[in-house]
């Protein structure tokens, strides 16, 4: 098992409690960099991935692909992420690839509580960016 792994033993009755009592499955992702997805009962579609480097760990919701954004207001909807980058808590607005996320980011060394209370604030804050950012998308 790998250090990530490890250090996310028992992290789903720790989110399962931050959520309000939400089932949580962990599925650890194959591949040369440890990962692993999180999906939270009522939000399997806005999956959290869970990643780390030496000195962090990263936490992403993928948000929409381009392709379900509305052409005409592509460049309203880039201007307003970055208008709501600072007001909203603990997340930011991101990319990988050809996904639109909102990522958070902890120290390496973070507690399960702290990991745990990381990802339902990214969660909560996936649906309230889909609500606000909506009229954006097709």
């Amino acid at each position: 098992m790998n250090a990530l792994h490890e250090q996310l033993r028992g992290l789903e009755q720790h989110v399962q409690a931050a959520m309000g009592g939400l089932s949580v499955q962990l599925q650890p992702i194959p591949g040369e960099v440890p990962v692993v997805q999180l999906g939270i009962e009522g939000r399997l579609e806005l999956p959290i991935f869970l990643t780390s480097s030496p000195s962090q760990l990263l936490c992403l919701c993928y948000l929409w692909a381009d392709d379900e954004v509305r052409p005409e207001l592509r460049g309203e909807l880039m201007a307003t992420l970055l208008e709501l980058n600072p007001s909203v808590p603990l997340s930011s607005f991101g990319r990988v690839g050809e996904r639109f996320v909102l990522l958070g980011a902890l120290r390496r060394d973070a507690s399960i509580d702290e990991i745990a209370r990381e990802i339902a604030v990214l969660s909560d804050n996936a649906l309230d960016a889909l609500d606000a950012l909506s009229d954006y998308l097709l």
